[in-house]
């Protein structure tokens, strides 16, 4: 029996050829050295915060050359496939505003001319490109169980062999084609290997664009291309997919390096050009119980999912930026430099990675998103917290619109100066910020957080003369902060803090105290942001409302 008649007999309904398909999936028609890359997840969960950085600089690459990003799900492992995870990586990404130029773009929904997109729809390719092999005399039937595997393998642990499947240990690559034909027919399970024509003692380079030159050993292995259930593993799989799609760049996790020597291998034999590969470091963590670094966990860490950050309301540039400081070792430098650049403004070096892997920092990333979310206009961060309150605080955001002016000018507070405030690292604690601002949130019910005067008598005295004598609503800042000197004066407390310190057996404070009086009597809290302009923003009425309030508490 010829490989021929051995091909048709596995797949006797496969009537295209490989030339068939490079003639459905021709080369694209983008400039030179346009980028051609693409994020392709399996759907067993949510995106890994790695992840997310891999598909910014796939994002990237493509945008800085004029080239293609396309999302392709990896789903050939059926059994690991969750329910509605296509749609959850497809909202992760939209969540980020990662956008795709091709490809997935919903559970039932893709866009592009290189589909299908999802791997479990193109069987009929790999079947095609698999019996071609056959027929070739490069890929064969392979009849051996799990348990016959489990044995060789023990047997190699025992002898300190290699461990895998190739030479003697391969006990169906010299079967004849009439015994596997027979196998075949008596309804004998198998799977379709590779007859790699590679020898162990030979070596083959190549050049990672992270890790640069790397030499290995040619792979002698016959490794499995279809499985039983007549799907293809990742190997076979994505050299098949990333030729036809026309993927000029590849970037996975360094987990991949070791498997190199397969891919070139498959590359060569399908007669297809390899695209390059970059292999990224880890994105890690110190654990809290142990001290040592360890790879970021879908399990045991939070921060590990991109839709923490979503729920959160930080910001989508600021994970992006931070995302970038561990992308690139030079990109920290460049934002200190050019603090309201944008990303996009950036050039991606892939020399400026790190091949070991990089710690993931938490408290950097607050950080980011706290300079982030304070060098935006009131409007912006009124729409960014708009958008994330409908989602996430329905009845805040019907607030919020409801007092629109007001609440921008209170989004305005200690924004347009030299040194903007701080206060906010997400939109999710806006609220906790701010509540005090709305008379529908500022109740009778409210625990004041006083300070230094803490006397019930004291506090209502120090109230009813502010509003008797010294509140206008018509003074500017400097007169505002005069008059409460003078107020302070007049009650035994001194008109400056420093005059307090040198002297403090003459007073029974100083004006700060008077002041926090005031802050914390319209706020109930003692952390605020300028008491003058909260104050302006709330205006006459709502000032002796709420002074009153506390009086006649």
């Amino acid at each position: 029996m010829t490989n021929k008649e051995l091909a048709d007999l596995i797949y006797p309904n496969i009537t295209k050829t490989p030339e068939d398909y490079e003639k459905i999936y021709p080369e694209r028609n983008l400039k030179e050295g346009a980028v051609v890359s693409r994020f392709a997840p399996s759907p067993t969960g949510f995106v890994h915060m790695g992840s997310l950085l891999t598909t910014l600089i796939e994002r990237k690459i493509p945008d800085e050359t004029d080239g293609v990003f396309y999302l392709r799900i990896e789903d050939t492992d059926q059994k690991r496939s969750v329910e509605n995870g296509i749609q959850g990586i497809v909202n992760d990404l939209k969540n980020f505003d990662i956008k795709i130029d091709e490809g997935v773009i919903g559970e039932n929904e893709q866009i592009g001319n290189y589909g299908p997109y999802i791997q479990s729809q193109r069987k009929e390719i790999y079947e095609c490109y698999a019996k071609s092999l056959i027929e070739r005399g490069l890929a064969y039937p392979c009849f051996c169980t799990p348990e016959e595997i489990e044995e060789t393998r023990k047997i190699q642990e025992l002898n300190k062999e290699r461990i895998g499947y190739y030479g003697s240990f391969a006990k169906c690559r010299n079967m004849s084609n009439e015994e596997r034909a027979e196998r075949i027919k008596n309804g004998e399970h198998y799977i379709i290997r590779l007859k790699s024509p590679g020898d162990y003692e030979k070596k083959v380079v190549f050049n990672d664009l992270v890790r640069g030159k790397i030499i290995f050993p040619e792979n002698d292995l016959d490794v499995v291309l279809i499985k039983s259930d007549g799907l293809p593993i990742y190997h076979f799989a994505h050299a098949i997919d990333d030729h036809l799609m026309r993927t000029t760049h590849v970037l996975r996790g360094e987990e991949w390096v070791s498997s190199v020597p397969v891919h070139i291998q498959l590359f060569d034999i399908l007669g297809f050009k390899l695209p390059q590969y970059a292999h990224l470091g880890l994105v890690m963590k110190i654990d809290e119980e142990t001290g040592a670094k360890r790879k970021l966990s879908k399990r045991k860490d939070k921060e590990a999912a991109v839709s923490y950050y979503h729920n959160m309301g930080i910001p989508v540039e600021a994970v992006k930026l931070y995302l970038m400081t561990i992308g690139n070792s030079n990109f920290e430098e460049w934002l200190n430099q050019n603090p309201n650049a944008s990303l996009n403004d950036f050039k991606f070096n892939f020399k400026k990675m790190s091949a070991s892997g990089s710690l993931f920092d938490l408290e950097k990333l607050v950080n980011i998103s706290r300079n982030y979310i304070s060098r935006l206009s009131k409007e912006e961060v009124y729409d960014k917290e708009i958008a994330w309150a409908k989602e996430f605080d329905p009845d805040f955001a019907a607030l919020l619109e409801k007092h629109k002016e007001y609440a921008l000018e209170m989004f305005n507070i200690e924004r347009c100066q030299k040194k903007p405030r701080k206060d906010y690292a997400n939109f999710k604690e806006i609220k906790s910020y701010t509540w005090y601002m709305f008379d529908e949130l500022f109740t009778g019910d409210i625990s004041y957080e006083f300070q230094t005067i803490n006397d019930v008598e004291e506090i209502k005295k120090i109230l009813k003369l502010y509003l008797d004598k010294y509140y206008n609503e018509n003074d500017d800042e400097q007169t505002w902060f005069e008059r409460l000197k003078d107020l302070s004066m007049e009650l035994g407390y001194a008109r400056e803090v420093k005059e307090y310190k040198e002297n403090s057996d003459k007073y029974k404070g100083h004006v700060g105290d008077i002041s926090m009086v005031l802050r914390v009597a319209m706020t109930s809290k003692a952390m605020t942001p300028n008491l003058y302009q909260i104050m302006k923003l709330f205006g006459k009425e709502r000032v002796i409302k709420r002074l009153n309030l506390v009086i006649d508490k």
